[in-house]
C-alpha cells in the first residue's frame, strides 16, 4: 500500500489552515503532519523533511510565502513542492512565489475538487499545474530585470519540448506530439534545465515566457 502525501499548511489564518485540513484529512491517500503561521514556520517545516507538499500563503507577517520559497529552495537539497495560496490569480505575489522556485499556485476561492487535485498532480506528476492561469500571469507580471541566461543556447528541438510543457503537456504527452520516446523528452528537458540555470519544470516554463518563447 502507497504510503500517503504528507502535506503541511503554512497560514496565518487559523480558520483557514482548519478548512484545507478538514478537506485534505478526509482523504485516504494524504495527511496533513504539520502546520504554520509564516514563513518561519514554513523553512522549520520543509527543514525537517516531514511534508512532501507545502500549501502556503503567500501573504503572511515577518517572513511571507515568496521569501520562505526562495529559502527553502536555495537551502535544500530536495525541498518539497511548494503550491502558493492566493486571493487573486493576477497577483504579482504570485509571480514572484513562482520565480522563487513555487511549483504552482491555488486560488483561496478553488474548488474542493480541485484542491485535491492540484496537491495530487503537483506531487506525483511531472505536468505543469495550471498554465492558463500562469500564461496570465506572465502577461500581467512585472518584467524581469534581466532576460533568463541560457535561452539562446537552446537547441531547435530543446526549445519544442520546452514550448509544448509550456502548453501544459506532461511527458508522455509531449514525447506523443513530437514523436519522440519519453526518456528522450526527459533528457532535453535535463538539458534545457541545466542551459537556463533553473531546477524545474515550473522554473524553466518562467524563463520561456520571461525569454519570449512563448
Amino acid at each position: 500500500m502507497t504510503a500517503p502525501l504528507r502535506i503541511a499548511l503554512i497560514d496565518d489564518e487559523a480558520l483557514i489552515r482548519s478548512g484545507f485540513a478538514a478537506i485534505i484529512g478526509a482523504e485516504p491517500d494524504l495527511e496533513v503532519v504539520a502546520q504554520g503561521a509564516d514563513g518561519i514556520d514554513a523553512v522549520a517545516i520543509a527543514r525537517s523533511g516531514k511534508a512532501d507538499v507545502l500549501l502556503m500563503d503567500v501573504r503572511m507577517p515577518t517572513v511571507d510565502g515568496i521569501q520562505a520559497t526562495g529559502r527553502i529552495v536555495s537551502e535544500l537539497d530536495a525541498p518539497p513542492k511548494i503550491l502558493v495560496v492566493t486571493t487573486f490569480d493576477n497577483d504579482d505575489y504570485v509571480w514572484q512565489a513562482l520565480r522563487a522556485g513555487a511549483d504552482g499556485f491555488l486560488l483561496k476561492r478553488t474548488r474542493v475538487e480541485d484542491l485535491l487535485a492540484a496537491v495530487r498532480l503537483v506531487a506525483r506528476t511531472d505536468a505543469l499545474l495550471f498554465p492558463e492561469a500562469v500564461r496570465r500571469l506572465a502577461v500581467s507580471a512585472t518584467p524581469a530585470r534581466k532576460a533568463p541566461r541560457g535561452i539562446g543556447d537552446l537547441s531547435e528541438r530543446e526549445r519544442e519540448v520546452l514550448v509544448h510543457a509550456a502548453r501544459g503537456l506532461s511527458n508522455v504527452e509531449i514525447a506523443a506530439e513530437l514523436f519522440l520516446g519519453r526518456e528522450t523528452v526527459k533528457t532535453h528537458l535535463s538539458s534545457v534545465y541545466t542551459k537556463l540555470g533553473v531546477r524545474d519544470r515550473t522554473q524553466a516554463v518562467i524563463a520561456a515566457y520571461e525569454g519570449g518563447l512563448v
